[in-house]
């Protein structure tokens, strides 16, 4: 669900944003509409049914006022001739009408029927309700209204189909008889309850969801396509300085965003050059002295003094070739291939052989991958160097995971304590002599290590090994 509710690309966030704005214009405007309507439709019935009081007086009067002997004829000439807006009878006994769930429609029609025949005919004894079709009785015998022949009251409640509540009122006369009146509404569809999410606004509301959702896609996509444009060549910009400079081109905003990457990676190729430059000027200017006082050196009588200047020398030599290595170990120029990394492993591993000192041991496989091939292998060179130099046995281990490959170097040796361990990736840091087997070394293998390691978009991590000493781990993407 929280993947859902806050998802992780911009994209889906503004789809989300789209999604949610536009429920919450509809639930707003629905209700609003079904609010207005309801007002509208209580409104259409109170008219309604004041004027239906009125004629419904008018009719109880002119049969209250009939003799009694008459009445029975007058009804049987309005049931030949089809009825008239009322059903009226004429019965011994009130008939009882069958429980209906009601509404504040229903009430309001009853209650103004109620007071205006009050009005109209004096206090009196009323019975005012609502029966379905198929329920309604009419006559002393209680005949349903399905038995009647249909022109009896074609006008007033055979309406095909009938399916609406029929407004009963049945009130006592003189001799014990009672007048039952019934009629349908014209409006009676709207004594039911009505669904506040109908067919038709269900259709309604989905259509303007999905029209919402595909034309919010699309923009959405459009507008951020330059985007990951963008993304993608920033990420490019790490592992190649050459890469091209972005298209100008679009909106505004993103032609300056554009133009601004375009000047940013101009002036980063720029510094690494004039870094570069500066370097190999200062490494190559030291090597003629660094030479003529070495030669010098050979010359001098004492032999303490000479093996001291000599021992200096060396130092300032060391420091010179390691600067050289580090502007060489940065440089990553090189375009990536497919590499069998198994091959490159072993081949690093038949290279170091010579150490017949330590014992190396590779397990797994890591398959291919693509990689800047120079730059990787002095990266798993350095790494397995170290080891090597640092211990007596070394064990290898390659993983291939679904997205990337883990290499695993571990070493029985000394170790790196945990609070140096970050501290080690700094150029020219060397642990002496928590790590001296052998001397040497300028310090730069696992800066130079983790700065490739990085390029390719992955990581490197120092943790103690199984057998007591260091395991370094490389995780190298596959998707690069």
């Amino acid at each position: 669900m929280k993947r859902w509710w806050r998802p992780r690309t911009l994209r889906g966030r503004f789809v989300l944003i789209m999604l949610l704005g536009v429920l919450s214009a509809q639930l707003a405007s629905y209700g609003i509409w079904s609010w207005q309507e309801n007002r509208e439709r209580l409104a259409r019935l109170d008219a309604l049914s004041r004027n239906l009081a009125d004629s419904l007086a008018a009719t109880v009067r002119y049969f209250s006022s009939l003799p009694y002997e008459y009445r029975h004829i007058v009804l049987d000439q309005l049931r030949d001739m089809g009825g008239t807006r009322f059903f009226v009878s004429v019965n011994d006994h009130r008939i009882e009408l069958p429980h209906t769930s009601g509404g504040a429609a229903r009430e309001m029609v009853a209650s103004n029927l109620h007071d205006g025949l009050i009005r109209e005919l004096g206090q009196r004894e009323l019975h005012i309700g609502f029966s379905r079709p198929g329920d309604l009785r009419v006559f002393n015998n209680e005949v349903p209204l399905a038995d009647l022949p249909a022109h009896w009251a074609h006008r007033s409640l055979t309406i095909v189909p009938l399916s609406t509540p029929i407004l009963v009122v049945q009130m006592p006369l003189e001799a014990g008889d009672w007048l039952f009146v019934a009629t349908s509404l014209p409006m009676a569809e709207t004594l039911e309850h009505g669904s506040w999410l109908a067919g038709d606004r269900l259709f309604v509301s989905l259509a303007v969801l999905l029209t919402v959702i595909g034309l919010s896609l699309w923009g959405i996509r459009w507008s951020t396509r330059p985007l990951s444009v963008l993304a993608k060549a920033a990420r490019r910009l790490g592992d190649d300085l050459e890469s091209p400079p972005l298209a100008e081109r679009g909106p505004r905003e993103l032609r300056d965003t554009a133009a601004a990457f375009n000047r940013m990676s101009e002036r980063i190729r720029h510094q690494v050059e004039e870094r570069e430059r500066l370097f190999s000027a200062i490494s190559h200017d030291l090597k003629t002295p660094i030479t003529r006082l070495r030669l010098r050196a050979e010359m001098l009588d004492a032999p303490a003094q000479r093996e001291a200047f000599i021992r200096s020398l060396d130092e300032m030599d060391q420091l010179v070739k390691g600067a050289l290595a580090s502007v060489k170990g940065l440089d990553l120029h090189e375009q990536a291939t497919a590499i069998d990394l198994d091959a490159m492993v072993q081949a690093l591993i038949d290279d170091l052989a010579w150490h017949d000192e330590a014992s190396v041991h590779l397990e797994g496989r890591g398959g291919w991958l693509m990689a800047k091939p120079l730059a990787l292998k002095r990266c798993l060179a350095n790494v397995i160097e170290n080891a090597i130099f640092y211990a007596q046995c070394v064990r290898i281990e390659l993983r291939r995971h679904p997205d990337h490959i883990h290499v695993i170097v571990s070493d029985d040796g000394p170790g790196i304590p945990a609070e140096q361990r970050e501290r080690v990736f700094e150029p020219f840091v060397r642990l002496e002599p928590s790590r001296n087997r052998h001397t040497g070394g300028s310090g730069l293998g696992l800066a130079i290590a983790r700065h490739i390691v990085r390029a390719h978009g992955g990581d490197i991590r120092l943790e103690t090994a199984r057998e007591g000493g260091l395991s370094v781990t490389l995780s190298l993407p596959l998707q690069h």
